[in-house]
């Protein structure tokens, strides 16, 4: 597998996702920043500074919604606090569905701190009207989530504990039948769901993203030139691109966190904005 370069010398890179241009978003979660890759290979800042950002959505209206120890809007340099819980470290990763709304992990223990007493997180869903439902519990490191390509399953990487686990979604966005759906080998970190019901999943620390059969079973896995493989988007006009983050590069660490392409042999599921 052939990967491409499109941006180096990060942190630890995050939350990538493709714009309605077909440029690439992504976070540095500990450098700060939130960035845009267009088409020529410049890349612009979206918003500065910000740290901790896991996740992050495109908006209906412009700008991107993101994590950090808050979830929220920012457009043209304004920032809009879409939902806050006092005293939380922070939120991680996070998914939109269909309507709009916002999946978000959130993180109740600072996670790259090796003392810190891990406590488990929850997993909220925000809708149009920025009120949140906590959806379940339960989940030691909040980190990958997404919906299966009919809304009805939400899949949720738990890091710490090894495990992807899911719930089924009704009409109303209530979570149910919590189930564990397939167990990593090694740390699962950020998802993203195909076409045909597969699952993508970056293996932190594994130097690889593993694919997934809706049934839990690996399918295939793709080495990357990197130990530690943050999260994976699908981008471009056949959506077969994939988009690989990392925090590193095996061959060549000066690059250190890189955006790296390739190519798949399957499409990627729709990806929707969000509408808070």
């Amino acid at each position: 597998m052939k990967f491409e370069m499109l941006a180096s010398g990060y942190g630890l890179v995050e939350g990538p996702n493709e714009d309605s241009e077909g440029g690439i978003v992504f976070s540095d979660v500990l450098g700060g920043g939130v960035y845009r890759i267009d088409a020529t290979g410049a890349v612009t800042t979206l918003v500065p500074k910000r740290r901790g950002v896991g996740g992050i959505a495109l908006h209906a209206d412009g700008g991107v919604v993101c994590s950090g120890r808050d979830i929220v809007h920012v457009r043209d340099g304004v920032t809009r606090t879409l939902f806050s819980i006092p005293g939380l470290p922070g939120w991680n990763d996070l998914c939109t569905d269909a309507a709009g709304h916002v999946y978000a992990g959130a993180l109740r223990f600072a996670v790259f701190d090796p003392n810190a007493e891990p406590v488990p997180g929850e997993c909220y869903r925000i809708d149009k009207q920025g009120e949140a439902q906590l959806l379940y519990g339960g989940v030691l490191h909040a980190n990958g989530i997404a919906l299966s390509p009919d809304g009805r399953t939400i899949y949720h990487s738990d890091t710490r504990a090894g495990v992807i686990f899911v719930h089924d979604l009704d009409r109303a966005g209530s979570a149910a039948r919590r189930r564990t759906w397939a167990m990593s080998h090694g740390q699962p970190d950020g998802l993203a769901v195909d076409a045909e019901g597969g699952v993508w999943v970056a293996s932190a620390g594994g130097g690889r993203v593993d694919r997934y059969r809706p049934d839990g079973r690996v399918e295939r896995s793709l080495a990357v030139p990197a130990r530690i493989v943050t999260s994976v988007c699908f981008a471009g006009r056949d959506r077969c691109d994939l988009i690989v983050t990392t925090a590193d590069h095996r061959e060549h660490p000066d690059l250190r966190g890189c955006v790296l392409r390739t190519r798949a042999d399957v499409a990627g599921a729709p990806v929707f904005p969000a509408r808070l």
